[in-house]
């Protein structure tokens, strides 16, 4: 029963050196101050947004994924974004509706690739 109880103390010891090790290692105290309330650590630019602006785009993770609100408002500006541009496509095509027409036929009178 001694000896148990022995293996149990050295193990529980060797346990918290290595914990101790590992935190001496990768758990030097490098982190970043907490964020305001009701601000966002996800940015995008207020207009033109680009693909590059998508790859970049990072939210904070909580403990089951990613922060919703952030998550939420992100889209939200994209799906701005794509309204934008949809806009701007019509009002182009309702100015100049032969430019428009002329480009269908010609995808139109392409052969298929299959």
């Amino acid at each position: 029963m001694l000896t148990i109880l022995l293996y149990l103390i050295v193990m529980a010891l060797v346990g918290g050196m290595i914990f101790l090790a590992a935190s001496a290692v990768f758990g030097r105290s490098e982190e970043l101050p907490p964020l305001q309330p009701g601000t966002t650590a996800a940015v995008l630019p207020a207009e033109g947004v680009t693909s590059a602006d998508v790859d970049a785009l990072r939210f904070q993770q909580v403990l089951r994924g990613y922060k919703a609100s952030e998550v939420d408002w992100a889209l939200h500006r994209l799906g701005m974004e794509i309204d934008s541009l949809r806009a701007q496509l019509e009002a182009r095509s309702e100015s100049a509706p032969e430019v428009v027409d002329a480009d269908a036929e010609a995808v139109s009178e392409r052969p298929d690739d299959v």
